[in-house]
């Protein structure tokens, strides 16, 4: 199963680059998220409302096309636990020539937790520490 971070998975609900790129990347199958992607998803779509990007309207359509996609099982959600944020802590120190950020560690060590063949981003860093940790990194910037 493909993991998918928020930086990809965004690409669903709001017209961007390479968003029918990622439309054709889930219509292969499920992918994985986690708890942690609904709430970044969440802060990201209130920010683009914040900054006049999107209206409230679409926010809200946004909102409630992810809960469908989550009920349908296009997207799996996967929790968070203590032994993710060990997990990413040592990932920091494992890939310490790549600046990854926190968040972007928890999403790895979930994706490696859950066992995923492959990870979806649109985060050069991010990428690249996945390419670096085996994944099959499926690039959307």
């Amino acid at each position: 199963m493909i993991y998918a971070d928020t930086s990809a998975l965004v690409k669903r609900y709001l017209d961007e680059p390479f968003s029918a790129d990622f439309e054709t990347l889930l219509e292969q199958g499920s992918m994985a998220i986690s708890r942690l992607t609904i709430v970044e998803l969440r802060c990201a779509l209130a920010r683009r409302r914040r900054n006049r990007e999107i209206d409230a309207m679409r926010e809200s359509r946004a909102n409630a096309e992810l809960a469908a996609d989550i009920q349908d099982g296009a997207l799996v959600v996967s929790d968070i636990d203590n032994a993710h944020f060990t997990a990413a802590y040592h990932l920091i120190g494992r890939l310490s020539d790549i600046p990854l950020r926190t968040l972007d560690a928890l999403h790895l060590a979930i994706a490696r937790d859950i066992a995923a063949s492959g990870l979806a981003t649109a985060d050069r860093s991010q990428a690249d520490a996945a390419e670096a940790l085996g994944f099959t990194v499926f690039r959307f910037h």
